[in-house]
């Protein structure tokens, strides 16, 4: 960073220490055709998108619905105090004041401090959070009209079940709980999942839904403020968002009226030097060459043409005694279970417990070793009560575990990912066990696979977990490695965006008209060659053509709420020579809607007698077709489907997540005209695909996964296009079996190179498309 003076300094607010009171814890639409993208934004044109002309007096009939709301919370005296008593409260009038002066405000404060919960009901009164009407141009070519600007706060959350969960929370804080009434104060837009009522005036959303609704409207009109919570987890959709934030700030405003957009920037850490400098150095400075640190210092970041000013929360937090092994630990998962148990039968109740495992795996393995342990426990000892929490849980699963226990003489137990290091507050925690893994998701474009490994956490991992037993009491944390093994920790965690693939990342910019990533403001430049990888994906599917302009296809598929490779499959399944499009969509509800919609034989001994309960499921073309004839059955079951799913170890809460997936896919497939009409409601009797059908429906799928298929060797072994080996994942139904040619739709590095979700094609069907996207007019033009 240089040492040159700035001429504008940004204005630091010191923040006060409050350690009183108890804590509080708290479909993708589709888009419509557009033009124009990010260029667009200095001189106000926009994509096409609905119309929002409203008079003043419709502003004012808003305003006031709002008002209503406040005095509904600001009148019950319970809700009332659990608010003031909450850290963050002491510092309400200062975050008031701050962005009244200033546009951007970043506002450090511990999970537990209320900040996810409280700052928007601070700030969606405030004069410049009312709706106003200007005169803006919103489509090309076309006259200025009078639209309204802002009247509504958006609020990012890197995770589905952290949005949800704080819409609820706040929409009860505010005296208007969610779906109870036709308007309301919270909403909230999830994948697949959509409640915004009449009249609110705050929304949570994830990352990725923000991204979409950036698509329709790039300048983000309906907003007057945008809240990034949870920045430091530094996804790739939150790299994303903050870039078209800071290109918003950055323009003239005309596509906005004039009137600013107000972003506060929320992290959990401390470490926020990169984001202050990201959000303050001129947009010049920040579209640099790749591997260009922000640290420049060249003139054009010596002056900062944003004022940014920062806040620091203390939390509430409560003294946590760390113990650290005395020496490593051989067996994570037996560790894991002794070091829980322990704490069950030493230390009093009321407190729960909450042990973090690297993946879905080890928390199925660990739930039962506890369970089985617990059961010979004396009844002296407290009962428990085991709640799973990871991401591709259900919702429904992943809410219960942040709901308190009404038994009697019982312990929560939580065994969570590190889905539970930050967002929502699990209440009731006074005791954590780390084991110091979490699984870590890194892509190897030279090798077009990815890997899934368990790897050591992070110092800023680390702290945030034993913090989690300190939120409403003194706790106790028991880390599974040593205090040596701690100090060797990295300091905090790679950002996603230098770890993981970037197709969306690269679609959703050529979608703003961006093809050049270097002309796009990160907080760090992705690895070139994944970079090569995304793009040469993108033309391959027809999503962009070799220059990286996007195409027609793939401004569909930037909209569509599902990965670009599968909304080429969905593409592709409309062409008459395939007609398949209801049958594709099943089968991307199956793999959307969790882990899987197997459940897991846990021995050698049951794998046969469940083999045969699924026999009529089972297809000899591979899991794509098993998993529309498991879909199929299931929708066609009039009786019980509960009964249904138990009898054949068939995930009962997947398999609703996945109609409701499939209903808001078959609306997309409507409304962008893939499907005539829509299909009778079910249940409906059950027909199996024909051979000729299938063969047609796995060539939709070679579409968009083309790179991700291997050949037969002559040593019985299989080999990718980049001539690497891989094995058929023993999860899979072909598991062991030998044919020509696979196609899989994941490719992963475990114990080993293993293809997920496979099935039998011919050698020649990959010929085949080679030579179709070879003959594409056009694709080099």
């Amino acid at each position: 960073m240089s040492d040159e003076p700035r001429p504008q300094k940004k204005r630091k607010l010191q923040g006060q220490d409050r350690s009183s009171g108890g804590a509080t814890s708290a479909t993708a639409p589709l888009l419509p055709k557009q033009t124009g993208g990010f260029g667009a934004l200095k001189n106000g044109k926009t994509p096409n998108q609905p119309k929002q002309e409203l008079d003043n007096g419709t502003v004012k009939r808003n305003r006031d619905k709002g008002n209503n709301f406040r005095t509904k919370w600001m009148d019950d005296p319970k809700l009332l105090k659990a608010r003031k008593e909450l850290p963050i409260w002491a510092y309400r009038s200062r975050i008031q004041e701050s962005l009244r002066r200033s546009d951007t405000l970043i506002i450090v404060g511990e999970t537990g401090s209320g900040k996810s919960t409280q700052i928007p009901q601070f700030l969606h009164s405030e004069p410049w959070c009312q709706g106003q009407v200007r005169p803006v141009q919103v489509e090309e070519g076309e006259p200025k009209r009078e639209v309204q600007i802002g009247g509504m706060i958006a609020v990012t959350q890197p995770r589905r079940v952290a949005a949800t969960t704080l819409a609820h929370r706040v929409a009860q804080e505010a005296g208007c709980p969610l779906k109870k009434s036709a308007s309301g104060l919270v909403g909230y837009s999830v994948r697949f999942d959509r409640y915004v009522p009449k009249g609110a005036k705050i929304k949570f959303l994830t990352e990725g839904m923000l991204l979409q609704e950036l698509l329709r409207d790039p300048h983000l009109r309906q907003y007057s403020a945008v809240i990034v919570d949870e920045i430091h987890e530094r996804s790739i959709d939150v790299d994303l968002v903050s870039g078209f934030l800071k290109k918003i700030q950055s323009s003239d405003l005309e596509g906005r009226g004039g009137i600013p957009l107000k972003v506060v920037i929320m992290s959990a850490t401390a470490d926020v030097d990169r984001i202050r400098d990201f959000f303050t150095l001129p947009l010049a400075a920040l579209m640099s060459r790749p591997g260009k640190d922000l640290s420049v210092t060249d003139e054009a970041a010596t002056t900062r043409t944003q004022t940014v000013e920062d806040l620091h929360i203390e939390g509430r937090q409560f003294p946590v005694k760390i113990i650290h092994s005395p020496k490593p630990v051989p067996v994570l998962q037996e560790a894991v279970v002794d070091a829980v148990l322990k704490l069950h039968q030493e230390e009093p109740l009321p407190g729960g417990i909450l042990a973090f495992l690297a993946g879905q795996d080890d928390i199925e393995s660990v739930q039962s070793l506890i369970r089985a342990q617990a059961a010979a426990l004396p009844s002296n000892v407290p009962k428990i009560k085991i709640f799973p929490l990871y991401g591709q849980l259900s919702m429904e699963a992943q809410h219960a575990a942040f709901q308190p226990i009404n038994e009697p003489f019982t312990r929560k137990i939580v065994l969570a990912t590190n889905i539970a290091e930050t967002s929502v507050t699990v209440p009731g925690i006074r005791y954590v066990v780390d084991n110091g893994k979490s699984k870590v998701k890194e892509f190897r474009p030279l090798l077009g696979l990815e890997t899934l490994l368990p790897k050591p956490i992070s110092q800023s991992s680390a702290i945030q977990r034993s913090g989690r037993a300190g939120r409403e009491g003194p706790g106790k944390c028991i880390r599974l490695y040593t205090e040596d093994s701690f100090s060797k920790l990295a300091e905090r965690d790679v950002p996603e965006i230098l770890r993981n693939e970037v197709l969306g990342a690269i679609l959703t910019m050529a979608a703003w008209g961006i093809n050049d990533i270097n002309t796009f403001p990160l907080m760090e430049r992705p690895d070139i060659r994944a970079v090569l990888d995304a793009q040469g994906h993108l033309i391959d599917i027809g999503a962009t053509d070799r220059k990286g302009a996007i195409t027609e296809s793939g401004r569909k598929l930037a909209s569509f709420p599902i990965s670009p490779s599968l909304g080429a499959v969905l593409l592709a399944a409309a062409e008459p020579q395939f007609d398949c499009v209801l049958e594709v969509i099943d089968i991307i509800a199956a793999i959307t809607s969790g882990d899987d919609i197997f459940i897991r034989v846990p021995s050698d001994d049951e794998y046969e007698e469940v083999h045969e309960l699924r026999k009529q499921l089972i297809r000899r073309e591979g899991d794509l077709l098993t998993y529309l004839t498991t879909m199929q059955q299931y929708t066609a079951e009039h009786a019980d489907r509960l009964a249904w799913c138990r009898s054949r170890w068939v995930n009962a809460g997947n398999m609703k997540t996945a109609l409701s997936v499939r209903r808001q896919l078959r609306g997309l497939a409507r409304r962008e005209g893939l499907i005539a009409e829509f299909p009778p409601p079910d249940p409906q009797p059950y027909e199996p695909m024909s051979p000729e059908r299938a063969e047609g429906l796995l060539k939709c799928f070679l579409r968009g996964f083309l790179a991700k298929t291997a050949l037969m060797q002559p040593n019985m072994s299989y080999e990718t296009p980049r001539k690497g080996a891989v094995s058929i994942h023993p999860a899979s139904v072909l598991h062991g079996v030998k044919r020509e040619a696979i196609m899989f739709l994941d490719h992963v590095y475990t114990q080993k190179s293993y293809a997920k979700r496979v099935s039998v094609i011919q050698a020649v069907w990959i010929q085949d498309e080679l030579m179709r996207l070879e003959g594409i007019d056009g694709r080099g033009a």
